[in-house]
């Protein structure tokens, strides 16, 4: 049976839908009010005005704002004739939707009744009201309109005029409608379900079809009704976790369930009255609303005080009585300063040792993030890493790592004294990038190791989830398989770029405290347990299992994240998540030794207060935020494919430019094709082994003959000011984020039109020499490309074992101190000398910018191709290499010396600390 292709849309989502369809309707009856419908186009428009407003029925229902009413309200003046009053209230509507204004207060109180229009005076009122946090409650039954207008009427009478929290309600009668609502309304924050709503729904319009596939695969229509109530919450505590539900039950209490309990944060019986469900939900907002350490550095910072302890800054004292630096204090405004503290007292609390403010914070970010313990870092992730690594690996452990990873890990292994074992990414050479790291090859790794009995000495797998270039990992997929083979295997994702990816659901299954919430609940169940049986059965001998075995299995899962690269923190928050179960028992001391290493005792509160406040963000609008910053990057995407002029010199990298097609089980190559619109990602995000994340949208920019380090700072830069990711040897990476505006995507569209037409220009204006030139260059970014080497080998004297994977990186690095012990080859002349017979081995870790990661590290040997890499390179920046020098490389006597003292345990035949001379090297090449 052929599987059904996802149907297509024009639309990347619904709410690109809604304001195009509202938009179309403001075209619309500005026709019909200036035409009316006396003529043939009148009752053309009219009928046009007729037909979008059905649509728009079938899209408002799911919304408050403006919702069903308005659409009834313009239906009903279309057939009273009342056309420039239509015209009027849709020009409103389609202003406070693109705008957002609808959420303040006042345009809320404007807009309760469709048929008045607020007058001057009481316009004026309304402007003063307080500023208000405005959200929808889903109330989930099946009502008459009667009911319906009866239910919202008590509760807007119950609501308290004062109160900061202000709500509306949208009412859906079925299962299916309550999913639907949920994926398009972003504004919904509690939810009510009255005992046992139907599941089929009767308002599927097909112009909802393309969004809303993935709900309608869910079949629950054979469950009786009274069960759909309990597993409508066991879904949407699933999908949307950070929402409050409530549920409304004749169920007697004796009957419910753990599961029903469990997801449900109240349980109210028919008889109770609706004050105490309204009181309830006000709570439940409140409760998350909280940022315990930012406002105790409020209410710090408005206590009046005497400071005799450090920082004269504090306070602000040394700077607003300052003569010279007063200008300092005006940039940054007197809160910043009030709120400067060496205190851990007062309402505040210690970083290192919290027991207030700063618990409460981290406790709340743990479950706001889905993890089982959080800890706030203040100097970045870098740091994070490093206590992840302290904290969990023993000197002689051995480190699964992509080789392609942040530097902080490499350090941080030299730090831990682990031996890493490199994986390689699988190259993407016409763009100068690594990929990601196939399971294929962790697997061989692991096989290998087993074969050679190093296996118990394997500790950790150290990828990077997502990468610089957005790839992103089959997390469930990669865990299940290594624990299969190794069951108690500590995973350390590096979720720097990845933060915001557990506020949508299509990102969240690919993150590491997702998947290992769930893998813990699926080992420990009994289901699993017999499938484990039934496939230990179905094995011929010698075979090996492909599942972990639940009694041995351990889900033990590190992530950390640059919440400041993707969500709202000042830099250099972070945060490290854990779900890891046997934290408690094995790990807390020596997390908790690690942390005070790397933690200093004067944190910046500053972004302490920013991650909590943060944490708040995200679990109110976390969910529309990082959906809208997807669509933003899809819509950049597609103007630019779909440009005529910007296509010519420019071209937006798609998934099968990143992923080779063995690992796309979906067969998904793009997120958008010119003149077919969006494919969905959902399948592709379930299944594929690797994904591409739309919002890093790379952009090669080879066919305008201008490298990537050239276009963007002398370009993109200096020209327009636009900062941008990181480059390749041909190509930019651009990022959007939930920051990202439709003003700031138009300039950056404005910005590359403008370039295009520069490069337009000057290609008219070449000579024939020039034009020959221009295309040898445009050839050699295009068609010629510098070889990705993979890792080669550590020299054998800092090898575990002998033709085992894994090196002595601490070793290696720590003997570079001595520099008789190095020396330096000009990189021209490395071939040269490897050709002459002698086995160059790097002494420091050489990291190119691009691609940003070490091409060698201490201990490895140097092979020809990642010499031809580096000889071909044209980038500026290489860390760890000195141009006027050469390749540091270790002289051929420290070398046997080392050797020596593995093998005799003493130096003595070869000093560590000899000079170097030729009979030696002579010796060293035989």
């Amino acid at each position: 049976m052929n599987k059904k292709k996802p149907t297509p849309s024009l639309h990347y989502n619904i709410g690109q839908l809604r304001v195009d369809t509202w938009n179309t309707l403001r075209n619309q009856t500005a026709k019909l009010s200036a035409s009316g419908n006396d003529t043939p186009s009148g009752k053309k428009c009219l009928a046009s005005v007729e037909s979008t407003l059905k649509q728009l029925a079938s899209i408002e229902r799911y919304f408050a704002f403006p919702g069903l009413g308005c659409v009834r309200f313009l239906k009903e003046s279309c057939k009273q004739s009342e056309y420039t009053s239509i015209s009027r209230k849709t020009n409103e509507v389609v202003h406070l939707l693109v705008s957002d204004a609808y959420r303040t207060a006042s345009s809320q109180e404007a807009a309760n009744e469709w048929g008045k229009i607020a007058k001057k005076n009481e316009a004026k009122k309304i402007n003063e009201t307080p500023e208000k946090n405005y959200f929808e409650v889903l109330f989930v039954d099946d009502l008459s309109e009667v009911a319906e207008a009866k239910l919202r009427n008590s509760l807007q009478e119950i609501q308290d005029k004062e109160e900061q929290f202000v709500y509306k309600l949208v009412v859906q009668p079925s299962f299916q409608d309550a999913l639907i609502a949920l994926l398009f309304n972003y504004n919904i924050q509690s939810v009510v379900i009255n005992y046992g709503p139907v599941f089929n729904s009767r308002h599927l319009a097909p112009i909802l079809q393309p969004f809303i596939e993935n709900i309608l695969k869910i079949d629950l229509s054979d469950q009786p009704v009274s069960d759909l109530g309990p597993l409508l919450g066991q879904f949407i505590r699933h999908f949307r976790p950070e929402l409050n539900i409530y549920y409304i039950t004749d169920t007697a209490l004796t009957h419910l369930k753990d599961t029903t309990l469990n997801n449900f944060n109240r349980i109210f019986y028919r008889k109770e009255d609706l004050q105490e469900l309204h009181l309830s939900i006000i709570r439940g907002i409140r409760e998350r609303y909280e940022a315990p350490f930012f406002s105790a550095l409020i209410n710090y910072s408005r206590k009046p005080t005497g400071v005799f302890h450090a920082m004269p800054l504090s306070r602000g004292n040394s700077v607003f009585k300052s003569n010279w630096i007063r200008d300092f204090g005006k940039f940054y405004g007197r809160n910043m300063f009030l709120a400067e503290t060496s205190s851990t007292t007062g309402g505040l609390d210690s970083l290192l040792q919290p027991t207030g403010p700063l618990k409460k914070a981290q406790e709340m970010a743990a479950k706001a993030y889905g993890s089982e313990h959080t800890f706030f870092v203040t100097n970045g992730t870098s740091t994070a890493n490093k206590i992840v690594q302290q904290a969990i690996v023993e000197p002689g452990d051995v480190v699964l790592i992509d080789r392609d990873c942040h530097k902080s890990h490499h350090y941080g292994l030299v730090l831990a004294g682990a031996f890493p074992v490199y994986l390689d990414s699988y190259p993407i050479e016409e763009y100068s990038m690594y990929g990601a790291v196939p399971l294929k090859v962790i697997k061989e790794k692991l096989l290998e190791l087993k074969a050679a009995n190093q296996l118990d000495k394997v500790k950790m797998l150290l990828l990077t989830n997502c990468t610089f270039d957005g790839l992103v990992y089959n997390v469930e997929k990669v865990m299940e398989e290594v624990l299969a083979i190794k069951p108690d295997m500590i995973f350390l994702w590096d979720e720097a770029w990845f933060a915001f990816a557990g506020f949508t659901y299509t990102y969240k299954q690919r993150t590491g405290m997702f998947v290992a919430q769930k893998l813990y609940k699926k080992y420990h169940s009994q289901e699993y347990q017999d499938e484990y049986q039934r496939h230990i059965k179905s094995l011929t001998v010698g075979e090996i299992p492909a599942l972990p075995d639940p009694e041995n299995v351990k889900i033990r899962v590190y992530s950390t994240q640059s919440t400041h690269k993707t969500l709202s923190s000042f830099r250099q928050g972070s945060m490290i998540h854990i779900w890891d179960e046997d934290f408690q028992r094995k790990t807390t001391d020596a997390f908790h030794e690690a942390y005070m290493t790397h933690t200093s005792t004067s944190p910046n509160y500053q972004i302490l207060a920013s991650l909590d406040a943060g944490r708040r963000q995200v679990q109110f609008e976390g969910f529309e935020l990082v959906e809208k910053s997807i669509e933003m990057a899809m819509v950049l995407r597609a103007k630019i494919t779909d440009h005529p002029l910007l296509k010519k010199y420019f071209e937006v990298l798609t998934i099968k430019d990143f992923i080779p097609s063995e690992y796309r089980r979906s067969a998904m190559k793009e997120y958008y094709r010119s003149g077919e619109g969006w494919n969905r990602m959902e399948e592709a995000w379930a299944n594929d082994e690797f994904v591409l994340d739309p919002t890093k949208i790379t952009l090669s920019v080879g066919k305008a003959g201008i490298d990537g380090d050239t276009f963007k700072n002398e370009y993109l830069m200096n020209k327009f000011n636009l900062q941008i990711n990181k480059t390749s040897r041909n190509t930019v990476l651009l990022m959007t984020n939930i920051g990202t505006t439709r003003s700031s995507v138009a300039y950056l569209m404005n910005a590359l039109l403008l370039i295009a037409k520069e490069l337009e220009g000057n290609a008219r204006s070449l000579n024939k020499k020039e034009r020959e030139i221009a295309k040898q260059r445009i050839h050699s970014l295009t068609k010629e490309f510098p070889p990705l080497p993979d890792f080669s080998h550590f020299h054998h004297v800092f090898q575990v074992a002998p033709g085992v994977p894994g090196g002595n990186i601490r070793k290696a690095y720590f003997l570079s101190y001595h520099e008789n012990q190095c020396e330096y080859i000009p990189l021209n002349n490395c071939l040269k000398t490897m050709q002459e017979g002698r086995e160059l081995v790097s002494a420091s870790f050489v990291i190119p910018y691009p691609p940003g990661f070490p091409v060698l590290v201490p201990g490895q040997v140097v092979s020809e191709e990642i010499i031809q890499f580096l000889l071909a390179l044209d980038v500026k920046e290489i860390h760890g290499y000195r141009p006027e020098l050469g390749l540091k490389i270790y002289t051929a006597d420290a070398l046997i010396s080392v050797a020596n003292i593995a093998e005799n345990g003493t130096a003595k035949k070869t000093p560590l600390h000899a000079p170097i001379g030729k009979t030696k090297r002579a010796k060293a090449k035989s």
